[in-house]
């Protein structure tokens, strides 16, 4: 709840274009983590452990605002994580690790669906790319799936709130809301993502 507490604010904060860049920079500061601890378990070198903690929040940092607050987050909320993991969605302890690996992955997915959907701006295709980038997170595994419902939810959230500010005039109501949260969970079902492409929209997407 606090991770999609902090994805609504930021998305009200710094707005559609900079939740986006905020959240491509936590993607790519947590595989900085991530490649750092790799490193640390693959070197098992006595003394290490505090220059590779330092190099994983240091290579995050330079991400950018999104890359720091992802090494906080690892850094401080890793232990709450794991016992989260290992209860609530039933990953071993050994597991952990892939599973944080699944979700970054998944998270990298999500984001390319809305930056090639940005990108193609075709209308009717944003169901497509909604299914498209939770279809893509949830192949690859319990992790991604996870991200890409996180993910997808804050952002609806986030929608509903902003509709307040702008009365209603976003183009994006409840109804829209809950046709992208169908395509959402149809994607992350596994379900072929094409069932919402539109005709005409090119074949690079």
């Amino acid at each position: 709840m606090k991770l999609l507490t902090g994805l609504v604010f930021c998305s009200l904060v710094l707005g559609g274009e900079g939740f986006f860049s905020f959240l491509s920079e936590a993607y790519e500061g947590a595989k900085d983590m991530w490649r750092a601890y790799s490193d640390m378990r693959e070197a098992n070198y006595i003394g290490a452990d505090k220059y590779f903690h330092a190099r994983g929040n240091y290579e995050a940092a330079q991400r950018g605002p999104g890359g720091e607050w992802a090494a906080k987050v690892i850094r401080m909320k890793l232990s709450t994580v794991i016992i989260f993991c290992s209860l609530v969605l039933g990953v071993s302890t050994e597991g952990w690790g892939t599973f944080l690996r699944e979700a970054a992955q998944g998270a990298g997915d999500m984001w390319r669906a809305y930056s090639d959907m940005r990108e193609a701006n075709y209308i009717g295709a944003d169901k497509y790319f909604h299914a498209r980038g939770n279809y893509d997170a949830a192949q690859r595994g319990p992790g991604g799936a996870w991200s890409a419902k996180v993910i997808s939810n804050a952002r609806e959230q986030a929608q509903r709130v902003t509709d307040l500010f702008k009365h209603g005039n976003s183009g994006h109501g409840k109804e829209d809301s809950r046709q992208d949260q169908e395509a959402n969970r149809w994607g992350r079902s596994g379900k072929d993502p094409n069932h919402f492409r539109p005709k005409g929209l090119p074949n690079k997407y």
